[in-house]
């Protein structure tokens, strides 16, 4: 999925070296925001143990003080990301009722996961499976889609989505219009005037619209 380019901020495109002696003030709570950061800006291939050090202020030896490395770091932001969408699956909403409903809470409930978690799922969403962290993040996101697919089908049996749809393409179209938010929704910026809550509504409205059967006269 192509995705334009973030803004780049001060601590991500900054290219002063981190101050010799520096005292590291970081959790790996924070390193990891960093981490977020940089790579949604520069690309993980693309972001070495220095751009960390220098994007976080401190020395590269600091970095190993919290973690192995970046993949760590990799697989801590997108099992966030993974998390949090597999949590959907759990709740009330996704488990009771017609099956086209709960889809369709499962679809609301993504994209209020991904505008909350925004970074981490763009970074989920960015991984190409070059690293072990990656493709186990691919094989989870693989069985989400399959979950999800298994629901559509379940609605289309139900007979309150149309006929002749394949439930794996449905499940594949609908959340990449959901994923696509990524590449535009920015809180403070592009989309700010849009609330969370009234995306989602619009989202379902424009995707379910057109998935439901028609009322019969």
């Amino acid at each position: 999925m192509s995705t334009p380019p973030a803004a780049v901020s001060a601590a991500a495109a900054s290219t002063a070296a981190p101050t010799a002696g520096r005292k590291d003030s970081h959790s790996v709570e924070s390193l990891l925001a960093v981490a977020v950061e940089v790579f949604n800006v520069r690309g993980y291939d693309g972001t070495s143990m220095e751009d960390l050090a220098r994007a976080a202020g401190i020395t590269k030896s600091s970095i190993y003080h919290h973690v192995s490395g970046k993949e760590e770091l990799l697989r801590l932001a997108v099992t966030r990301a993974l998390d949090g969408l597999f949590g959907i699956l759990d709740e009330p909403g996704a488990r009771e009722g017609r099956a086209a409903d709960r889809l369709e809470y499962v679809v609301r409930r993504t994209c209020l996961e991904l505008v909350e978690k925004l970074p981490h799922v763009t970074l989920l969403l960015r991984v190409r499976g070059n690293t072990v962290a990656e493709r186990d993040a691919l094989d989870r996101r693989r069985d989400f889609d399959h979950r999800v697919a298994e629901l559509a089908a379940e609605a289309i049996e139900e007979g309150d989505l149309r006929a002749g749809l394949d439930p794996r393409l449905t499940a594949r179209l609908v959340f990449g219009m959901v994923n696509s938010i990524s590449e535009w929704y920015r809180p403070g910026g592009r989309g700010a005037g849009v609330e969370a809550g009234e995306l989602a509504d619009a989202l379902a409205a424009i995707v379910f619209e057109g998935l439901r059967n028609p009322p019969r006269r």
